[in-house]
């Protein structure tokens, strides 16, 4: 089987890299891709832009692809599965579905309506009547975007003058474009984040194994959010009792409640949590794999994905094998310099095969791209170093001492990504 990749991030090439593992898949293409995807023996990269789906189409029938996955949100929000499915299987939910992440208010609304634990809200269309709103209720406060804004549209305020910033910043400035056309204001929760990831062929739901991402661009949780700065997996603080609260409480409940509003939910369901006091609490849904969670989830998955994702198109999860070890993995991105503002791109990198050549570290690909017999920067978030083991203090101790092989002009990360789970443990 050829497969198509869509996407062209870390968490892209996490992708390609499991799927090429199954022994059913010849070739793994991905569209537009990354040197990551290049470099694996079934990879090949694809000139065809995201939201080309006239290209994607295009390249379906040539190909004779026989099974596509979806990997960022923007496609999906813009109805991609809709356009291709007539094709082949297309893992990731339709249009209507994917409007769970598209839209703050959507999604707020939706879990009102079916029961899912959330933090109390209130949505704006302008800015005056959200800051007098934000006035009266004081903060801490989180001010989010309504629409798709690569991770970075949430504010979470720890004073009022920080939360009216944010609303002019989104309403007045736009930084966020149309994504901040309408904004959410919600209560602020307090607690642990967590994030699951569940398969769903749109009546069953199974979860993945627990992570734990890093928003904050800075040590200790400090400065801007960012679309993520690292991940573990498992996070300890969601306990078994905890996972099966989970499933109770908001997976099964959305996956049901799809179904009920005649809109079936297939692909990944991304609950982002807050583990708190009073028990799992909605922080956000996201409609795809995670960025990062992904390069520390597959990696502990045993079972062959692709009939999963199969699986989840023809509505057989629950006849799936979903198999995963009992260890640990931990990724750290290196970012470039300013991000999650402005940042330079076209720095060299180097190090990558050094930190690759530890049997037990892989270095993903986010943004970077060939230039000649250099591999360079290309975005923000550039590479996920990622180690697996047995033991958490001993595999993010691996990530790092393979990060460190690693360099580009301007690089930087975090220094204690997996923190929280030690301190846990």
């Amino acid at each position: 089987m050829k497969v198509l990749v869509i996407g062209s991030g870390g968490r892209e090439h996490a992708l390609a890299w499991k799927i090429a593992q199954s022994e059913s898949v010849t070739k793994v293409y991905c569209a537009p891709g990354n040197p990551g995807v290049a470099s694996l023996a079934k990879g090949e990269n694809v000139a065809i832009a995201v939201g080309d789906v006239g290209g994607q189409r295009a390249f379906i029938e040539a190909q004779g692809i026989g099974l596509v996955v979806v990997g960022p949100e923007d496609p999906l929000a813009d109805g991609v599965v809709d356009a291709l499915e007539d094709l082949c299987p297309v893992f990731g939910p339709r249009k209507a579905p994917a409007q769970l992440e598209a839209s703050k208010a959507f999604a707020k609304a939706f879990m009102a309506r079916h029961n899912i634990p959330t933090a109390a809200y209130a949505e704006f269309d302008t800015a005056a009547a959200a800051i007098t709103y934000v006035k009266e209720q004081g903060a801490p406060i989180v001010v989010k975007a309504d629409g798709l804004a690569a991770g970075k549209g949430v504010t979470v305020a720890t004073d009022v003058d920080m939360a009216i910033a944010a609303i002019n910043d989104a309403m007045v400035g736009k930084v966020f474009g149309d994504a901040g056309g309408k904004i959410i204001v919600e209560a602020f929760l307090e607690g642990e984040e967590a994030s699951i990831l569940a398969f769903a062929d749109g009546k069953t739901v199974i979860p993945m194994v627990t992570s734990q991402d890093h928003k904050a661009a800075y040590d200790g949780d400090t400065g801007p959010n960012t679309g993520g700065m690292g991940a573990y997996s498992p996070a300890p603080v969601v306990t078994p009792e905890m996972l099966q609260r989970i499933e109770d409480e908001v997976l099964k409940p959305c996956v049901e409640g799809m179904a009920k509003d005649g809109t079936p939910y297939t692909g990944i369901l991304y609950a982002g949590l807050m583990i708190g006091p009073d028990g799992p609490q909605v922080v956000e849904f996201n409609v795809r794999f995670g960025d990062p969670e992904t390069q520390v989830v597959l990696p502990r998955m045993t079972s062959d994905i692709v009939p999963v994702f199969l699986a989840c198109c023809n509505g057989t999860l629950d006849q799936a094998d979903l198999s995963y070890d009992d260890g640990t993995c931990v990724t750290v991105v290196l970012a470039s310099g300013g991000y999650p503002g402005s940042y330079e791109k076209g720095k060299v990198i180097t190090g990558i095969a050094d930190a690759d050549a530890d049997p037990q570290v892989t270095v993903f690909h986010a943004g970077t791209k060939q230039d000649g017999d250099d591999v360079v920067t290309n975005g923000g978030r550039v590479l996920a170093v990622t180690a697996w083991g047995d033991d958490l203090k001993a595999t993010i101790e691996r990530a790092y001492a393979g990060l460190v092989k690693v360099s580009f002009e301007g690089a930087q990360f975090r220094t204690d990504i997996g923190k929280k789970a030690l301190d846990r443990l």
